[in-house]
């Protein structure tokens, strides 16, 4: 029987790509030059079942057209952008990716957005390496952050009228 071949459109973890490597016929795309590509993949089109990709490479129709085995595309990642969802759809081509992988990370970065805004982290952080304390003393500070009394409506009222 033929092992079956997952292509990886992209580097990703070490580990990931030794998993795989044990389990199918492993295939790595990004290991080949732009114009060597087309020839890779019409080498081993027959025995590639699935792709997997990233936000940044996934699978275009291109290269789905040049699988015709092509079952499913794997995303390493929450974005489906690079994957022509319309043509997997139409080919029957199951698509997974990982939804909330990074909403914590997103929603705390948000927060240290607002933060740096508020307490002006980016203009102080300037202000020090362009050498301004030394012509013109300390940065001036900033105004205290309070959330105690206030509903979220009142918080983002008062964020956006003191930028």
């Amino acid at each position: 029987m033929e092992s079956i071949g997952v292509l990886m459109t992209c580097p990703m973890s070490p580990y990931l790509e030794h998993e795989l490597d044990k389990r199918f016929n492993f295939l790595r795309l990004w290991k080949f030059p732009a114009n060597q590509k087309s020839h890779y993949l019409k080498l081993h089109s027959e025995s590639i079942q699935g792709v997997v990709g990233n936000a940044t490479t996934g699978a275009n129709a291109e290269l789905i057209g040049a699988l015709p085995k092509l079952e499913i595309v794997s995303s390493y990642s929450v974005g489906l952008d690079k994957i022509d969802l319309g043509l997997c759809r139409e080919k029957g081509i199951k698509v997974t990716y990982c939804p909330d992988l990074i909403t914590d990370d997103a929603a705390d970065t948000g927060i240290a957005l607002i933060l740096a805004v508020l307490r002006r982290i980016c203009q102080c952080d300037r202000y020090i390496k362009n050498g301004d304390w030394k012509k013109n003393g300390d940065f001036m500070l900033t105004t205290k952050v309070h959330f105690s009394l206030c509903t979220p409506e009142d918080f983002l009222l008062d964020f956006w009228s003191k930028l």
